[in-house]
């Protein structure tokens, strides 16, 4: 840490968090242009397309003059957040740089790139999986007399939120690397507690899907579990090699 880092103070600090925030969202701006020229695809052919393949396929309506308008600036939003990803985890890292110590910063770069590729894994893990047993489930659930029509912005709404939710979970071996680094988290601590972990997961699979598919709750949870499980070996690995970077410059 340098000297001059030593010697910022609070408004030095708010400035400087101020500059990566609109770095960050410059970032964004980028990345929903260019979500915007593909637009008609993603709508099209991604979000949407898993109603065209449930049986019977879902009938997806808009209810509002300016409804799809609104649909479409909120996929070019959140798709521009989700492009420029990587760049808005670099600002934040950036900005919290000066309080890591010097052998720690030369893991942002590797932060940065492993913590996008597990968002989107769980990204695609939920559209791929999760999302088409959701909706298949949805689609033949219920009375034959009663016609599913689904609102685009409620459809939209739950595609979004649940592949949203699934890159947020998968984030849990990066979270566990970060804890673990700074000596918060414990291999031992994840291990004693293995089996509320597992309720908690279950709860949260729970939650995360919608309504009563019990389809989509255990192809979140089983992940989920595994996910932990690899946390744990991730953190002992972390914990062993800062203990071992402490001995040598001891």
């Amino acid at each position: 840490m340098t000297g001059s880092e030593n010697e910022m103070t609070f408004l030095e600090h708010l400035e400087e968090l101020r500059w990566r925030i609109i770095k960050a969202l410059i970032g964004v701006l980028i990345g929903s242009v260019l979500v915007g020229i593909f637009i008609d695809f993603l709508i099209n052919d991604i979000l949407f397309a898993p109603a065209k393949h449930t049986n019977p396929p879902l009938s997806i309506i808009n209810l509002k003059p300016y409804g799809q308008f609104v649909l479409y600036m909120e996929v070019i939003i959140i798709g521009g957040a989700i492009v420029s990803l990587p760049h808005i985890i670099y600002q934040f890292w950036k900005f919290v740089e000066p309080a890591l110590k010097p052998n720690e910063r030369k893991y942002i770069s590797s932060i940065v790139i492993f913590t996008t590729l597990c968002f989107l894994i769980g990204v695609i893990f939920a559209y791929f999986l999760i999302l088409p047993a959701a909706l298949s489930f949805f689609a033949t659930f219920g009375s034959n007399i009663i016609e599913n029509k689904i609102s685009a912005d409620e459809y939209l709404s739950f595609v979004i939120s649940l592949m949203l939710t699934a890159g947020l979970v998968f984030e849990l071996p990066m979270i566990s690397f970060f804890l673990s680094k700074i000596g918060i988290l414990k291999p031992e601590f994840m291990r004693k507690y293995r089996r509320h972990a597992i309720i908690l997961i279950l709860f949260i699979a729970a939650i995360a899907t919608p309504g009563p598919d019990v389809t989509s709750q255990v192809l979140l949870a089983v992940p989920l579990i595994l996910l932990y499980e690899i946390s744990i070996i991730i953190c002992k690995y972390s914990q062993k090699k800062s203990n071992n970077q402490n001995i040598e410059n001891n």
